[in-house]
């Protein structure tokens, strides 16, 4: 039997007989339904941590200290005078992305001192 003639059998089979067939199977080749599931729980969980510890932070307005916001964007970058007025005028824009919790409170207070307006996410 190839694959498609298993899933053919399959789908003409009743519920009973899938439910019975499923437990064979997790018999047979020593399968837990519920150990694979915490596994993939332990994942899912693992992603969200690490993306809870990793955030960017968007320039939303710029308010009115300009030179301030560009000389803070020109310092966290490593941009040039030209390259930093040319991002900070392109506002809403992203700053900077993975960023750690540390860094993004500090980043994020430095922007709001100077009057502009920030998104962390």
């Amino acid at each position: 039997m190839n694959k498609k003639e298993i899933i053919e059998k399959i789908s003409s089979m009743s519920l009973v007989e899938l439910v019975e067939l499923i437990d064979s199977i997790e018999k047979k080749f020593g399968i837990c339904k519920q150990d694979y599931k915490l596994n993939s729980d332990d994942k899912n969980n693992e992603k969200k941590n690490i993306s809870k510890n990793e955030f960017s932070i968007t320039l939303n307005k710029i308010g009115n200290n300009k030179i301030a916001v560009i000389k803070i964007v020109r310092s966290v970058l490593n941009l040039g005078l030209k390259q930093s007025k040319d991002l900070v005028e392109s506002a809403p824009v992203l700053i900077k992305d993975k960023v750690n919790k540390k860094d993004i409170d500090i980043l994020k207070k430095s922007f709001e001192d100077v009057g502009a307006e920030v998104l962390v996410k």
